[in-house]
């Protein structure tokens, strides 16, 4: 599928094949998440089930599948954010850098400054441009030569200082939907992570300002290491290194939907040669 076309799915295989994951020989060497038998429960439910995943550095990792299946729930294990919510259980282990992010000495707190996260709307504080890039460091009390300086790498690695630097004190809302985006980004940079989670971050955003984020994103990975939630396909296949297929199963007579992972590849692998016909299915638009 040289041309990312993917409306034009390979032939439907006879047989769904057993769940794929990429062997430990396919996966890069430097793992940053290590995923295994990972259940989350919302109190008694479920909502994810038995997801086993290796996370390469300085790479684009993208969750797809259809509403439901789980995949902002998974990445928000990822640094914890469930957490806020109560009677929330993770079952399995995520290793970050071989420690148990969910072991008894863990600061939330710690793992949501090094993994940050990007949400899927804009959400710039009601301060200046200035103020929300400053603001992480200042709450973590971070020791700065210059904050000056500091709000202006992460401006520029943003992608987004040629454009402000001359209002830099002016509200963060005065900023197009776009830039706001970018700002937030900028914001997540500031206090020097390690991740970027971000969930579909351009689900609000125009194709030109959606363009500039895909193309900041592709930038950011020398420095980071990336997981996209995405609903567009195209975005998955166009940005990312790997990508993941979530789909929802459904039980008690239809009242619960749980997520599981169907396969995980190569991108490219994933929109050309896919191992499960459920993957195959939903990117050539048969269900979803």
């Amino acid at each position: 599928m040289s041309e990312r076309d993917i409306e034009a799915g390979p032939t439907r295989r006879p047989e769904v094949p057993p769940p794929h994951v990429a062997t430990d020989a396919e996966v890069p060497t430097e793992t940053i998440f290590r995923i295994r038998d990972l259940d989350f429960f919302y109190g008694s439910y479920r909502a994810i089930r038995d997801v086993h995943m290796d996370v390469a550095g300085n790479q684009i990792t993208a969750m797809i599948g259809p509403s439901g299946c789980g995949k902002s729930t998974f990445i928000r294990c990822l640094n914890r954010m469930n957490d806020l919510i109560p009677g929330t259980r993770v079952d399995g282990s995520i290793d970050y850098h071989g420690q148990d992010l969910y072991g008894p000495d863990v600061d939330a707190i710690e793992v949501r400054r090094r993994i940050g996260m990007v949400f899927q709307k804009p959400n710039p504080f009601p301060k200046s441009i200035y103020d929300n890039v400053a603001f992480g460091p200042r709450v973590n009390g971070h020791k700065v030569a210059s904050m000056d300086d500091l709000v202006e790498e992460s401006l520029r690695k943003a992608a987004l200082w040629d454009e402000v630097k001359d209002k830099i004190k002016k509200s963060a809302f005065s900023l197009s939907g776009g830039q706001q985006q970018r700002l937030c980004i900028a914001r997540c940079i500031a206090v020097k992570p390690e991740v970027i989670l971000m969930d579909e971050p351009c689900s609000a955003l125009d194709p030109l300002a959606t363009n500039r984020i895909e193309e900041l994103m592709i930038e950011l990975k020398r420095d980071y290491t990336i997981v996209i939630v995405t609903h567009n396909m195209q975005q998955a296949a166009r940005v990312s290194d790997r990508t993941a297929f979530f789909t929802a199963e459904v039980s008690n007579e239809g009242r619960e939907r749980t997520g599981v992972l169907v396969e995980f590849d190569r991108t490219e692998k994933i929109f050309t040669a896919p191992t499960d016909r459920r993957t195959e299915d939903y990117i050539t638009g048969r269900f979803g």
